[in-house]
């Protein structure tokens, strides 16, 4: 049950990130007088709507996004001066300046797009990605501000009895070692205590247990002191080795050697206890522009990406953790949060930075420079604004034929249709081989 509620409120969010990104579409553009006919949340059949002013506003069957139906997105055949077409891409041009100019009412194409200048088409196309960057750095602030995050401190809340020699041994507690082949953990050979502070390490002061984490990685097979407080008194503790443990590129432990060894580390035996650490507001706009780069990255790699989770779910392999996920597998990873058994706060905070990532997403991938996308509609008045200024530049009559942007339909529609293909691989992707994070 509560797996369903998860996935019901994160709908809702999602839903919610749609609805404020067409707003940052809206907004400008009924400000600069463009007549605005629908807002609609979702594709098909109307659910529900209601006509407010000159603006039908409503839901739609298909969930899936939105719109806001912006009057006279193309220009007309007489504003672009356009012969009758001899080829099939000049008539799907022909055809979308007919269907965009049959949206203006008499008299009021000086409310078109089209008529927009180039600062303020940017404005009206940058709104809706605008929208959902401001709604992450809200749910970011929200998450590392307001509620928090878990971090290790240098006290110690466990001490492990041995080293592992793998992942499973790492997640295994035991309180002696018996096993010939098993070795006592330096911690325990040091004689740490849970409770005890990691003052300072060899010589050298800690102030934080990633300070700490580090410097142990460090230290394979040498021998170290180790400051700690204990009872509120200073105790020297060692000389000790530390030991050798294989990590792999997730930093799980893994034996010494094996081929998933990309690495060898330090490993002392000590677990820190946990503290929720609220950052300052000036944290946030770091976290969001590291996370807009990490998506970034996934973004120029999707077609790779999306062809590799289509690959491995044909031939019924394991999916990869860190492939990408469609609507439907965030959602159903926001309903496994939901059902884990933690502390209500670290659920909210996990489903509010899954939500701050989607928006992150939605803020990158609308600026992709191609149509039907927010980006080829940004591209398309650059280059209009870009030939405006190059003639006053060459002091030239600055010319008043605006671009005819109907003649990238064709591109948008192909655009489209391989949306549509990458979408329903990963839809199907999350149905039958989803990943399973917990």
């Amino acid at each position: 049950m509560a797996n369903v509620v998860g996935v019901v409120i994160f709908v809702i969010g999602i839903l919610v990130s749609i609805g404020l990104h067409e707003i940052g579409h809206m907004i400008p553009a009924k400000k600069f007088g463009v007549r605005v006919s629908q807002y609609m949340i979702g594709f098909g059949p109307t659910i529900w709507s209601k006509v407010k002013g000159e603006t039908e506003y409503g839901f739609k069957w298909i969930l899936l996004g939105g719109y806001v139906r912006l009057v006279g997105t193309y220009p007309t055949d007489e504003a672009v001066g356009a012969s009758e077409p001899t080829t099939w891409w000049g008539r799907m041009a022909a055809d979308a300046r007919a269907a965009s100019a049959e949206e203006i009412a008499p008299g009021e194409d000086h409310r078109a797009v089209y008529r927009l200048s180039t600062p303020k088409k940017l404005a009206v196309m940058l709104g809706g990605p605008m929208m959902n960057l401001l709604v992450a750095m809200v749910l970011v602030g929200v998450v590392i501000v307001g509620i928090g995050h878990s971090a290790g401190t240098t006290t110690v809340s466990k001490v492990a009895a041995c080293v592992p020699t793998g992942a499973q041994d790492a997640k295994d507690e035991k309180d002696t070692c018996a096993g010939a082949d098993e070795q006592v953990s330096p911690a325990v050979a040091a004689g740490v205590q849970p409770g005890d502070k990691i003052v300072s390490w060899d010589g050298k002061n800690i102030s934080s247990w990633g300070e700490l984490y580090d410097t142990i990685g460090a230290s394979a097979g040498r021998k170290v002191e180790i400051v700690v407080e204990r009872d509120g008194q200073k105790v020297t503790l060692g000389p000790v080795a530390v030991a050798q443990v294989g990590r792999d590129a997730g930093g799980n432990v893994v034996p010494v050697g094996s081929s998933a060894a990309v690495r060898t580390a330090g490993f002392m035996g000590i677990t820190p206890t946990s503290q929720v650490v609220r950052e300052p507001v000036s944290k946030v706009p770091g976290v969001v522009a590291s996370t807009t780069w990490q998506v970034v990255g996934v973004v120029v790699q999707l077609p790779q990406k999306v062809w590799d989770v289509g690959a491995s779910t044909v031939r019924g392999e394991k999916r990869d953790p860190e492939s990408v996920m469609s609507v439907v597998g965030i959602s159903r990873v926001a309903g496994e949060v939901t059902a884990l058994e933690e502390e209500g706060t670290s659920k909210v905070a996990t489903l509010l930075f899954l939500l701050a990532m989607l928006n992150i997403s939605l803020f990158v991938f609308n600026l992709i420079p191609l149509p039907p996308l927010d980006g080829g509609h940004i591209a398309a008045a650059l280059w209009e604004g870009g030939r405006r200024q190059l003639s006053r530049w060459r002091r030239r009559d600055v010319s008043t034929v605006p671009a005819d942007t109907a003649r990238l339909v064709p591109i948008g529609f192909a655009v489209f249709i391989a949306l549509a293909v990458m979408g329903g691989v990963l839809i199907i992707a999350d149905f039958v081989n989803p990943i399973r994070p917990f």
